[in-house]
């Protein structure tokens, strides 16, 4: 049966047919792609947020947080459940496991929290279940300003318009509107003033609730007509509820404005968002997980450009931040390195080949191999990112390989004498095997990947593919398209061009050269024993002792710096805000570079507290300043630390992941059976972490020193006067909570009415003293007759992971430090002073990079064991392949020894780079062994077959590994946006590629001389 190579030489026309149709499939799929920074690594996180206005950490957790985790934790697939339960709120975030389905796992948690919903208090507000982490961080940020209106209106114009339209967007799961002051009817009471009047504030509750009120009321039906009975019962206006009529006595009426007063005021008036200082508010897009950051992004501009043309003209809009820029600039970049490679590798061909007929065919493989493999990312599901992009950037280099040995088989051939026809069917028949060896070796490379879990295993997965289907297309055009050109373009020259006369003496020499070095080193060929065994030394020495740090990525100049502030527990919102501003002006002192800073005081959202303020610093780009993103955060760290009001620190946005805004590259959680136990222990783990060299800012979440009053209520006392426990906690509740006394309208807007005593007469302890409580014989009896005051602390937010009672202990690292180390210091110190009732885990970024290391171990050593068995498969003998995969710790000691000469970390991108090298340094392997075994098949003996072989495979090697070398040659010289990250790959895979292709031609013809079978046979069972 003729080949694919045969069939194609005779049937030119199906050859070309074939390779078309692979171009067309492939610009088709190319259209349907999406683009994305990264593969969607965002594993699926269902967040339930529930509200109870007054109530402390501690009722929080028990009555609310407690009874919602246990029902939760039965459901399937929950990799973490975690929760917060702070003043007025509980939050809990359950992060599936990646291959979950959202809309499944929301569904799921939906039927579980319907369930529970009647155990937990009745005044509580219903839980709320979203599709995102209570903690994501946002994509795009828009500030909403106006010199004519204040923020009540803005925050209406930011809710009715922007909101509304930007939240319908395919991928949001929220919008959040930051400093929002939300219009609310704020009933201020003055306890004195009630007091005279005989009144708590049980009876304005009361008087609202019978007089606002909206019920259906049926309808009027006649014989022919029927009308529908409105009651207008509800009051709307501040007018309305300053005349309402709170008691009635005779002729004596009591109004509310007897006894307070009623506003339109901010529903919340303690948070508040600056751009350069100047108050604003803004809506912040938070995206499911996984979603078209990019797709979302356009589709937002273009909803803001929509609504532009009907805002006032005294509104004015600004993008706040927008992080899909940098995505679309690092896109830009990998694009363009696509090009230089491409532009690269067809250099390195001319000047090996030196003739322009030569050089057209291996040009020819590049297009349609990268193309087609836009149709395999199609069917694959996968989108157009960074990752994909840099398989496509290293297929450059490698589709031209095969297509290389079999030109040059072809043309040794014709320049044989041979028939340029006859030379096509012999020359690739002679290398069918040797180009399907190394394909299937490539490919096995890349089969673990699809075992790989977490963040790591979806990273690996598209890179992977994209590169496996690449090399699978070429070897396809290699064995097709190849052949049918080169007996149709090449021709036996009678007389070389200039270029090929001038630099023919060169190649010849170098050959002879390597001939003569290979005889010398095969006359000591022990030798290549003892080299195998410095590359197995240098492994060790180099992946021990942390000579060569680990991290999940390396960070990249995003021109965006973040920071937390938290004050001291109990500090007010002015507090806050006071320190706010202060540091406005010392980022307007210290950080020229900056374009703006965003403030945000007292958020409001996420699990963030009254005493904690959030600041972005939006930089210039990096080619506008001097100093790096990095070196600002280094020098402001001690500016900001200056001002002790609260602790800040300052973290730079993650490379890959990072979705979760705390920004602290460890995140190390303590776990114990209660609350005591984390008590015991914390303040000497602290003291050690803050003395650990490793970190330069260390926090702790869980605090035991926010102030309280408790109120101890006489109860005995309370019965004999007629009150119940009941009656007394009613009355603080509505008077102190701001708690929601009903609902009105405005606009068609339904918005709260809250009633508190006001602040004047509450901002001291004995204020709680003077408020009054109605009896069951209608008598007032003041509080100070019933109750006693203590003042304690207690916790201000109480955490749980995975069910247990835990403190997570973060901390920013020092300078060439990396997270492995982090861990390493954390958990020493856990040894230390934890004992055996307490366990620890990983959070955030230090979680993916502990899942991620254990799974890239298992994936080499998986690739290694599956690389020797195919190739054991397809040459027939277990000794073959072993030979061949000496070549692997070669180019292993070369990847870790140029990591460590330049500094490199090893990483998600550089780990890809030395799984990469497994496969790369194996195809120079099977070419010189496959020869080897033909010409001994061939009746030479087998140390002349083997050098044979080598010398006469030397120039294919040198080929095709500097086109290898120089199309990955621009990652690795970081030029652009995120470039900075994949460097290490782009060093790993040169360093370990120049250093094992230089050995390899000496040590797999001396090992192959010790170890292969001295019979006359093919490693495959046909031509």
């Amino acid at each position: 049966m003729a080949s694919l190579s045969t069939i194609s030489i005779k049937r030119p026309v199906l050859a070309l047919v074939m390779n078309i149709v692979i171009v067309i499939f492939g610009i088709i799929g190319f259209l349907y792609l999406g683009v994305r920074e990264f593969p969607s690594v965002d594993p699926p996180v269902i967040s339930v947020s529930t509200s109870y206005t007054g109530a402390n950490a501690e009722i929080i957790e028990s009555q609310i947080t407690e009874p919602l985790e246990e029902a939760l934790n039965s459901i399937a697939g929950i990799k973490t459940l975690t929760s917060t339960s702070r003043d007025g709120g509980s939050s809990i975030s359950a992060e599936f496991d990646l291959g979950v389905d959202l809309e499944a796992a929301a569904n799921d948690v939906r039927d579980k929290v319907a369930g529970v919903v009647r155990r937990l208090p009745p005044d509580v507000e219903p839980p709320n279940v979203s599709k995102a982490d209570a903690d994501s961080s946002p994509i795009i940020f828009l500030n909403i300003s106006s010199s004519e209106r204040d923020l009540l209106e803005l925050t209406l114009i930011a809710e009715n318009i922007f909101k509304e339209r930007v939240q319908t967007i395919q991928g949001v799961s929220s919008v959040q509107v930051w400093g929002s002051k939300r219009y609310s009817m704020r009933l201020k009471m003055d306890p004195e003033k009630l007091a005279a009047y005989e009144l708590t504030p049980i009876d304005v509750l009361n008087a609202v609730n019978s007089d606002n009120v909206e019920l259906p009321s049926g309808r009027v039906e006649g014989a022919e007509t029927e009308l529908t009975v409105r009651t207008v019962g509800r009051i709307n206006t501040p007018q309305e509820y300053n005349d309402l009529i709170v008691k009635e006595e005779g002729d004596i009426i009591v109004r509310f404005r007897d006894i307070g007063e009623a506003v339109l005021a901010p529903e919340n008036e303690r948070t508040i968002l600056k751009r350069d200082g100047v108050p604003m508010v803004g809506i912040a897009v938070i995206t499911q997980p996984g979603s078209n950051n990019i797709e979302i992004a356009d589709a937002f501009y273009e909803r803001i450009e929509q609504v532009k043309k009907d805002l006032p003209a005294d509104i004015n809009v600004a993008i706040g931040f927008d992080n899909t820029d940098y995505i679309r600039e690092s896109i830009t970049e990998v694009q363009q390195t696509i090009i230089v490679a491409f532009a690269l590798v067809v250099v390195i061909i001319f000047l090996f080949l030196r003739d322009w007929r030569t050089t057209v065919i291996p040009i020819a493989t590049i297009p349609i191999s990268l193309i087609g493999a836009f149709f395999i990312m199609y069917v694959s599901g996968f989108s157009i990112n960074v990752l994909t992009l840099l398989g496509i950037v290293l297929a450059i280099g490698l589709v031209v390989d095969d297509t290389i040995v079999v030109l040059e088989n072809i043309y040794s051939k014709i320049e044989g004498g041979l028939h340029p026809e006859e030379a096509g069917v012999k020359g690739a028949n002679e290398i069918f095997f040797a180009v399907i060896s190394t394909t299937v070796a490539l490919v096995a490379v890349f089969m673990p990947v699809i075992f790989l879990q977490g963040l790591t295993g979806r990273l690996f997965r598209e890179f992977g593919i994209v590169v496996a289907g690449a090399v699978v297309i070429s070897s396809f055009v290699a064995l097709t398209l190849t052949p049918m050109m080169s007996t149709r373009i090449l021709k036996k020259r009678e007389k070389h061009n200039a270029f090929y006369n001038f630099t023919e003496p060169f190649f010849v020499w170098l050959n002879n050269v390597y001939a003569k070095s290979l005889d010398s080193f095969m006359k000591v060929r022990w030798m290549a024993f003892v080299v195998i065994l410095l590359a197995g030394g240098m492994i060790a020495f180099f992946l021990t002792g942390n000579r060569i740090p680990e991290e999940i990525a390396p960070l990249e100049d995003r021109s965006s710096v973040r920071g937390f502030a938290t004050g001291p527990e109990g500090a007010t919102f002015e507090y806050m805000d006071r320190y706010v501003d202060s540091l406005i002006t010392a980022v307007d002192k210290e950080v020229p570079e900056t374009q703006a800073i965003i403030t945000v005081t007292s958020p409001g959202f996420g699990n963030s507290a009254v005493n904690s303020a959030r600041f972005f610093l939006i930089l210039k780009d990096p080619d506008q300043r001097k100093r790096t993103q990095q070196q600002i955060v280094d020098d402001f760290t001690p500016a900001v630390n200056r001002y002790t009001e609260a602790r800040a620190f300052l973290s730079q946005p993650a490379t890959i992941g990072g979705r979760r805004s705390s920004g602290f590259p460890v995140q190390y959680v303590i776990q114990a059976p209660n609350i005591e136990k984390l008590k015991e222990v914390l303040p000497e783990f602290m003291l050690r972490a803050q003395d650990s060299p490793e970190f330069t800012f260390v926090n702790l979440d869980l605090k035991f020193n926010k102030p309280e009053i408790k109120i101890e209520i006489d109860r005995e006392k309370a019965r004999s006067l007629g009150l119940s426990v009941r009656d007394i906690a009613q009355t603080l509740q509505l008077g102190l909570s701001g708690q929601r006394f009903g609902f009105f309208i405005l606009d068609g807007k339904q918005y709260q009415i809250i009633g508190q005593v006001d602040r004047e007469n509450r901002n001291d302890p004995l204020d709680l003293k003077t408020l009054y409580v109605r009896n069951n014989q209608g008598e007032l009896i003041q509080l100070d007759n019933l109750v006693t005051l203590t003042e304690s602390s207690s916790p201000p937010q109480l955490y749980r992971f995975n069910r247990f009672a835990s403190a997570t202990v973060s901390a920013n690292l020092a300078p060439k430090v990396t997270t492995g180390q982090g861990i390493e210091a954390m958990d020493r110190i856990a040894d230390e002073v934890l004992d055996e009732t307490f366990q620890t885990d990983l959070a955030g970024e230090s979680r993916e990079f502990k899942e991620s290391t254990n799974s890239l171990y298992f994936a080499f050593g998986f690739a290694l064991v599956l690389i020797y068995l195919v190739l054991s498969a397809q040459f027939e003998s277990f000794v073959d392949p072993l030979i061949i995969l000496f070549t692997v710790p070669l180019a292993l000691a070369g990847a870790l020894l140029v990591l460590w000469r330049y500094e490199e970390t090893l990483n998600v991108f550089s780990q890809i780079g030395i799984i990469m090298l497994v496969g790369l340094v194996s195809k120079n392997g099977i070419l010189i062994v496959e020869f080897a075994n033909q010409r001994k098949a061939q009746g030479l003996s087998v140390m002349e077959a083997i050098v044979d072989s080598s010398r006469s495979r030397f120039r294919p090697i040198l080929m095709t590994s500097f086109s290898t070398i120089l199309g990955i040659l621009p990652i690795a010289l970081a030029l652009g946006a995120g470039a900075e990250s994949r460097v290490s790959m782009g060093v790993a895979i040169i360093g370990g590629l120049v250093f094992s292709t230089i050995l390899t031609l000496y040590v797999i013809p001396a090992m192959y001389s010790y170890f292969t079978s001295k019979k006359s046979r093919l490693a495959r069972t046909s031509a």
